[in-house]
C-alpha cells in the first residue's frame, strides 16, 4: 500500500498499512476493511448526530448534486439550499433574527468570527481593539487565527511566529479575566471560548463562569464568541450550548453536527446586533468568505440533517444518553477503574490520571472507538446510539481498565 496520503495529527512516519480502514457506518456501528464492528463512541470526531448511512441525506445529496452540484454565493449570486439552510440554524439558535456565514470547516468558522470581531471595532472607530482572550485548554481549529486562539500549548508549536494580540488566561479563572479587562479593556475586540470545552480535555464552564464573560464584554465594548463547533447542534441537550447555559454570546460558530458529517459544512451566527452594524452603510462589502460558502450539496446535507434531528428529537436526546454514560462513568468509578468523570449532555471524559493512550488501544482493539486526550479520555457517541450500544462501551472500558 502506497505512503501517498498524509494523515492530520499523526505520525507521518506512520505507514499506511498501519492505519484502520473505515469502510462502512450503519447507526453508530462503522466496520473497517476486514468486516471487524466497532462502536463508534466519539461520532466520528464529535459530530455524528443521527448516525451513520441515512438515506434521507444522501438521497436529498444526490437530488441536489442532480440539478446543481455547488455554484458560488458571492454577489450577485444566491442558491435555494444556502439560503434555507442558513434559516434553519438562526430558527434553532438563540439568535433568529440573525444571520448566518456559511463556510466548510470549524477552522474556517472560527478564523471569520476572529476576522468579523475585529472588522465590528474597527467599524465603530476603535482600531485599537484587536486583543482577543482566550481560554487555556480551548481548541479552535488549526487555520492561522485559530492554531493562534489554540489554548493547547502543543498545537501551538512548531509552526513559527502566529497572529498577534491573543491572551490566554486559565480556563476557570474569571478572575483573571476581569484582570485583562482592567488592565488592557480599551484594547479588547472580543472573548473566544467554547461553551463546554471539548478536544482540550472535556471541561464543562463553572457555575456562573460564562455569565461573568458576558458581564465583562457587555462592561467593557467587547465581542462575545462561542465557538460551538462541538457543543452545536444536540450535543449538550439543546440546540447550541448558549441555551444550554442560557448565556447568548454575540457570535457562534459551529460545524460539525450541523450535517453529522455527510458534507463539509460550517458557519458564522451573526446577532442582529452585530448584522445590523454591517447593514448599516450599503456600500460596504463584507471582504471575506470562500469558494465554497454556501456549496449547494453541502447545504442540502445540513438540511436533511436538521429535519431528521427535529423529526426524532435529538437535541433532547442527548440528555438520555447523557444519563445512560452517566451511570456507566460512576460504576467505573466506584469500581476504581477510572479516578473521577466529568461532562454533560452526551459528552463526557473518564480521568484515568495516567497515560490513556495504551488503554484507548486495548478498548479500540476489542471493538469501541473512543479518543485518549492526555490522561483521559474522551466519549462522544452519536446521539442515536442504543442503550445497548452504550453498555457495550462502559464494559469494554471496564475490561480493558482491569
Amino acid at each position: 500500500m502506497t505512503n501517498a496520503l498524509l494523515h492530520p495529527f499523526s505520525p507521518p512516519a506512520m505507514a499506511e498499512g498501519d492505519f484502520i480502514d473505515i469502510v462502512r457506518g450503519e447507526g453508530s456501528l462503522v466496520y473497517d476493511a476486514d468486516g471487524k464492528d466497532y462502536v463508534d463512541g466519539m461520532a466520528n470526531l464529535w459530530l455524528c448526530q443521527v448516525g451513520h448511512g441515512r438515506t434521507e441525506i444522501i438521497d436529498a445529496v444526490t437530488a441536489q448534486m442532480h440539478q446543481m452540484e455547488a455554484y458560488n454565493t458571492f454577489a450577485p449570486f444566491t442558491n435555494g439550499p444556502a439560503a434555507r439552510v442558513a434559516e434553519m440554524i438562526v430558527e434553532r439558535s438563540p439568535h433568529p433574527d440573525g444571520r448566518t456565514f456559511l463556510g466548510c470547516s470549524g477552522s474556517e468558522a472560527v478564523d471569520t468570527a476572529l476576522k468579523i470581531a475585529r472588522l465590528v471595532q474597527q467599524r465603530r472607530g476603535t482600531e485599537g481593539r484587536q486583543i482577543i482572550i482566550k481560554r487555556t485548554n480551548g481548541y479552535h481549529g488549526t487555520n492561522f487565527g485559530g492554531t493562534s486562539a489554540q489554548g493547547i500549548a502543543p498545537n501551538r508549536e512548531g509552526w513559527g511566529d502566529l497572529v498577534p494580540h491573543f491572551l490566554e488566561v486559565p480556563h476557570d479563572d474569571l478572575e483573571a479575566m476581569a484582570t485583562i479587562f482592567a488592565e488592557q479593556g480599551d484594547r479588547v475586540a472580543a472573548v473566544l471560548t467554547e461553551p463546554l470545552q471539548g478536544a482540550g480535555g472535556v471541561f464543562p464552564p463553572a457555575d456562573g463562569y460564562l455569565e461573568g464573560l458576558r458581564r465583562l464584554c457587555d462592561d467593557n465594548g467587547a465581542l462575545l464568541i462561542f465557538d460551538e463547533v462541538i457543543c452545536g447542534f444536540g450535543r449538550t441537550g439543546e440546540w447550541f450550548g448558549a441555551q444550554t447555559f442560557g448565556v447568548t454570546p454575540d457570535l457562534i460558530t459551529f460545524a460539525k453536527g450541523v450535517t453529522s458529517g455527510y458534507l463539509p459544512l460550517s458557519g458564522v451566527i451573526v446577532s442582529r446586533a452585530v448584522c445590523a452594524e454591517l447593514e448599516e452603510d450599503p456600500g460596504f462589502l463584507l471582504r471575506t468568505g470562500y469558494t465554497y460558502s454556501g456549496h449547494q450539496a453541502s447545504c442540502a446535507a445540513g438540511i436533511a440533517n436538521l429535519r431528521i434531528m427535529t423529526d426524532e428529537g435529538l437535541d433532547q436526546r442527548a440528555n438520555h444518553v447523557g444519563e445512560r454514560l452517566q451511570e456507566g462513568l460512576r460504576a467505573l468509578e466506584a469500581d476504581g477503574h477510572i479516578e473521577s468523570w466529568r461532562g454533560m449532555g452526551a459528552v463526557y471524559a473518564a480521568e484515568l490520571g495516567r497515560d490513556s493512550i495504551p488503554v484507548r488501544n486495548a478498548i479500540l482493539e476489542a471493538g469501541v472507538i473512543v479518543r485518549p486526550i492526555g490522561t483521559c479520555l474522551a466519549i462522544c457517541p452519536p446521539l442515536v446510539i442504543t442503550d445497548d450500544e452504550i453498555g457495550r462501551v462502559i464494559d469494554t472500558m471496564a475490561d480493558a481498565l482491569r
